[in-house]
């Protein structure tokens, strides 16, 4: 029997040890439990999603069902509470929604416009117009019956009137006027005389930035002179766009105002 040295026994059992360590190291999964340098990136319709432990969503963020590219934040129950870019559509897919709790009815609270990229959606805001003196007026020129200024947050004006003329009836103007810019007629009319006439008026604001402010009138006649007329504002106040075609007009824009003070810029490879 040929005489095997010893030490070369003891290198083939260490040999054997490193293969064993090296085989149970490659079945060794690490901890994923952080991430301590990179980047994680999930694409092609990917998405990364928390559940509760009965299986509700509370984070997701990637590509949805709907197809949009979206991020949402739930609560414990399973209500959508934040979501951005959670539908489809025109403009839609951009949105950003803030959710009720109410889970016999989920509403949103707070948004932007779907169609306007520069306005708040919703709350709808109040436009301020109070009374003056000429509310009830017999003149045959036009004067002020109500008038008010406030900042733009919506984009559609909705203004509902209430008027009465005596005899030849009488006409109203609404009008609005920008910040720094002219009066634009919004609505004129016809009233006739021995009855209360209502007039709903909704425009979009064109040509104004969001927190624009903008001077309000309504100003109404007497066809005949020595008889009265009256203008009631019944509700006045801005909304969010319902169709595509109710989008405002974009603002004429100098390089100062494109680039104002204080505007977040992104930078396009940090959004990616």
């Amino acid at each position: 029997m040929a005489v095997v040295p010893q030490d070369l026994l003891d290198r083939i059992n260490a040999l054997e040890r490193e293969v064993r360590e090296l085989r149970g190291r490659a079945n060794i999964r690490p901890a994923l439990s952080e991430i301590l340098h990179g980047d994680v990136r999930i694409g092609e319709g990917g998405q990364l999603i928390v559940e509760t432990p009965d299986g509700r969503r509370v984070f997701m963020v990637g590509q949805a069902p709907t197809g949009a590219w979206a991020v949402g934040l739930a609560r414990p129950d399973g209500t959508a509470a934040l979501t951005v870019g959670d539908q489809t559509g025109v403009g839609a897919s951009h949105m950003i929604r803030m959710w009720n709790r109410d889970q016999g009815n989920p509403d949103v609270l707070v948004m932007d416009d779907a169609f306007s990229n520069r306005f708040l959606g919703r709350p709808w805001m109040p436009i301020g117009l109070y009374p003056t003196a000429r509310q009830t007026y017999s003149g045959t020129t036009y004067d002020t019956a109500w008038w008010g200024s406030s900042p733009a947050h919506n984009a559609v004006a909705v203004i509902v009137l209430f008027t009465s003329a005596g005899t030849g009836g009488g006409q109203v103007r609404v009008t609005m006027t920008p910040l720094g810019g002219t009066a634009r007629t919004l609505a004129e009319y016809d009233v006739p005389a021995g009855a209360w006439t209502q007039r709903t008026i909704e425009a979009p604001l064109n040509g104004v930035e969001f927190l624009d402010n903008i001077v309000w009138d309504v100003s109404h006649r007497a066809k005949t002179s020595g008889q009265n007329v009256e203008t009631r504002l019944y509700r006045a106040f801005t909304r969010n766009t319902f169709t595509a075609n109710e989008a405002p007009s974009a603002p004429v824009r100098t390089a100062a105002t494109a680039a104002a003070p204080g505007a977040a810029v992104i930078p396009t490879e940090e959004v990616m």
